[in-house]
Parts: C-alpha cells; structure tokens; sequence
C-alpha cells in the first residue's frame, strides 16, 4: 500500500488524507491537490473539513460500486459525503478512485493521465460540493467547472 505521508510537526489539522492501494503510481502532488480543495472552496463558497482520497483497484471499485450503489460495473470515481451540514460549510467524505480506469479513461478521451487525475478529483469534489451530473445541463456545468479549475494548475484539457 503507498501512502502519502502528511508534514509532521506543521501543528495544522490535515483535511486531506490520500491513500493509494491500487498498486499503481498516482501522477498527483498532495500540494496540488490542495490548492484545488482551497480553490473550490473560494468559488464554489463552500468548506471542507476532511476529504478522504482513496486510490483502488478495478476489483475494489467494483465491490465499493456493488455493495453501496447497488451496481456491477466498474467506474472511475465513486463519492460518499458523510456530514449532514447542509449549509455546505463542513463537509466530509471519500472519494473511491479507481487507479486503472482513470489511465484508460485519459488514453479514450485523449487526455494527459495527469489531466484525468486531477479532472476526476475535481468532479469528486464538485459532487461533495453539491453539484449533479444526472442531466446532460448538469454534466456540461460540472465539465465547465472541471476545466476551470484545471486551468487553473495549467493543465491542457
């Protein structure tokens, strides 16, 4: 299992753990992955106070799809919020990703695997935040939303 290890001694409270048991690298910076959180909390005007990152295998994808959602297929990221705060300025949660379908995923849109990455980290968040993508209006407002912030770690999309 690769974990990512946290600052010691930085007296501050992480609101970010990421664990990868997928077996395969992940082409994210825990920096970067922050910046994003801070910078969705400034537009979106939302907080987050604990994001939990899972990076999993196709297998355990699958199994997290089955048992919680009642589905049999695999999918590149699955988010679970926890708090009840509705007033969106504590939110908690995990988000499953799946390590192998995310690289397969960048190879069929024709994307940088970093890109898809972050992209699906985004879209995770997005969903903490609130945001849907059950309609073809709502998919296109979180895709807007996904590049905004891609851009704005200078990512091509």
């Amino acid at each position: 299992m690769k974990t990512f290890p946290d600052p010691s001694g930085s007296g501050v409270e992480q609101k970010l753990s990421v664990t990868n048991t997928s077996g395969l690298d992940v082409p994210v910076k825990k920096q970067d992955l922050i910046k994003l959180i801070d910078s969705l909390e400034h537009h979106e005007q939302v907080k987050f106070r604990f994001i939990e990152l899972v990076y999993v295998d196709e297998e355990k994808i699958k199994k997290v799809n089955q048992e919680y959602l009642e589905k049999t297929y695999i999918t590149d990221i699955i988010t679970f919020r926890y708090d009840e705060d509705f007033s969106n300025r504590n939110i908690e949660g995990t988000l499953f990703c799946c390590s192998p379908r995310i690289t397969e995923q960048s190879y069929e849109v024709g994307t940088p695997e970093i890109t898809e990455f972050y992209r699906i980290f985004i879209h995770g968040l997005l969903h903490l935040a609130g945001y849907d993508d059950q309609t073809e209006e709502q998919k296109s407002a979180m895709t807007e939303r996904e590049n905004h912030y891609l851009q704005e770690l200078n990512l091509p999309f």
